[in-house]
């Protein structure tokens, strides 16, 4: 038996997550990403002599609401302490961040791994300033130094260690992500360092209870390494163990060339960075009444989302968790879905009789507008036809008047070209309405059997099945036009 199979991996992600705010956590400089190195400094983030800091507002705003989403808990009062430690992107020699008192403890996030879902529980979240950025593939003789992100604010989100596998922390830092962007708090974009994790792995046998010790994997910024490094990580850690070795607590680097994990230093301890409550920023008091009015301001949320596109709307999880992953998808099917209710002669109370809609719309939004949009390199806000066409483009097809098939073939692409016209204007004028005439129909239908005599006496020795293949046959030969039912009817009188 291998003996990996005789293991678990036990993982806690230490999250940093960039906030989206106009300036720094502690200095008015500009906190955009970019822009020529080190020209977004003073001398407050670049801690001179004298300088004070001073806190952004809305780095605590961000913080809360992020909170506020999580379930956890929101210290009114919360401290602000000086971590310290030496490295060249470290201006000012430490880091200012939150470690007796922090402002949000608790709390927990969903995730989905394939069939399966559970919560993983957050410790704490703390507010704190980035460090900057080390170069070192510039220079063949020196590491270079772009103090633009020194300051930035910061949340980490320090998690329980619940996960158990690469594939369950891609879905945890996929849906932190997501819940960031929804409340319009990080763009949480990875290539551009504004989220990154701290991985920290131990393993220990199936049905043990007690945790081994752990070595903490730092600064992945990206999902196909931090599960690359994970498998690396366990497999030298098994390695250890059956050979009798401890594991040393240290903090590890991956180099995704190799694959491989290496050590950077000690693992560091609370002592270590000689923690002490920053001289210069007060403790934060917030109200109950701040907290309140961020909790009202809250939209609707990724999973609130998801449950009621599955349950009220009925749409199939797959289609949900695709409405879902950006806040501006799941909005514009929303306003989908209320323009439908306006232009459908349904009942509006009639949520089940509206379900057929929805499922249309949803495929409308997933395989013809998403796509659309990615081979045109656009954002959903670009799209030109408006929502009330695309309703109504919805319910031509739900009210058979245009086949489905056709519609999305030949019709969207005309919409799209053509977006402030009419959908029904648009079908009549490129001949795609369909029809009930009889006369229409009975010549199609009569060719269509007189064209398969030998299928025409299967059918009427019993094998029904084949009432498809003739209904199939003349809508070929109508284009589409002929109407479905009308049709049904005919060909079943026909051949009696």
């Amino acid at each position: 038996m291998n003996s990996e199979n005789l293991y678990e991996s036990i993982i806690g992600l230490e999250i940093h997550l960039q906030l989206a705010t106009a300036s720094k956590a502690f200095a008015a400089d500009d906190a955009s990403f970019g822009g020529e190195p080190n020209s977004h400094v003073s001398a407050i983030s670049l801690g001179h002599p004298g300088t004070l800091p001073r806190l952004n507002k809305k780095q605590v705003e961000f913080a809360v609401r992020l909170g506020l989403a999580l379930g956890s808990k929101i210290n009114l009062t919360n401290t602000f302490d000086r971590k310290n430690y030496f490295y060249t992107d470290l201006p000012k020699g430490y880091q200012i961040t939150q470690d007796r008192l922090p402002v949000c403890t608790g709390g927990s996030l969903e995730i989905r791994v394939g069939d399966e879902r559970r919560r993983v529980r957050i410790h704490h979240i703390h507010m704190e300033e980035d460090a900057g950025k080390s170069i070192h593939d510039l220079d063949p003789h020196f590491s270079l130094i772009d103090l633009n992100r020194a300051g930035v604010p910061l949340l980490e989100i320090v998690t329980e260690p619940d996960l158990r596998s690469g594939e369950e922390v891609d879905a945890l830092m996929t849906a932190m992500r997501q819940l960031a962007r929804y409340l319009g708090i990080s763009d949480g974009n990875m290539q551009e360092g504004s989220m990154r994790c701290d991985v920290n792995v131990s393993v220990r046998k199936k049905g043990e209870t007690a945790l081994g010790e752990r070595c903490e994997i730092k600064n992945v910024n990206s999902m196909r390494f931090a599960r690359q490094a994970i498998a690396y990580e366990t497999r030298r850690q098994i390695e250890l163990l059956e050979k009798g070795e401890k594991i040393v607590r240290e903090t590890l680097n991956f180099n995704p060339a190799t694959g491989v994990t290496s050590p950077m230093r000690d693992k560091e301890s609370a002592h270590d960075y000689r923690y002490f409550p920053d001289p210069d920023l007060p403790p934060v008091v917030l109200t109950q009444a701040f907290v309140d009015e961020i909790q009202a301001s809250l939209p609707a949320l990724p999973d609130a989302l998801f449950e009621k596109f599955t349950g009220e709307f009925q749409l199939s999880e797959y289609d949900a968790e695709l409405l879902t992953a950006e806040k501006s998808t799941a909005l514009f099917f929303m306003d989908l879905a209320q323009n439908l209710s306006a232009v459908s002669t349904l009942s509006a109370d009639r949520t089940d009789a509206q379900q057929p809609l929805f499922k249309a719309a949803a495929n409308l939004v997933v395989n013809k507008i998403l796509p659309f949009l990615q081979e045109e390199n656009q954002a959903l806000e670009q799209f030109p036809v408006p929502i009330v066409r695309l309703a109504e483009f919805v319910q031509l097809i739900e009210s058979e008047k245009v086949s489905a098939s056709i519609a999305n073939q030949r019709l969207f692409p005309e919409m799209v070209k053509q977006p402030h016209l009419p959908p029904l204007e648009l079908a009549q004028s490129l001949g795609l309405l369909q029809s009930a005439d009889v006369d229409f129909l009975e010549k199609i239908v009569d060719e269509a059997l007189a064209k398969f005599p030998e299928k025409v006496a299967e059918y009427r020795k019993g094998k029904k099945g084949l009432l498809g293949f003739f209904v199939g046959e003349v809508m070929r030969a109508s284009k589409g036009k002929a109407e479905p039912k009308a049709t049904n009817e005919l060909i079943l009188r026909k051949l009696g």
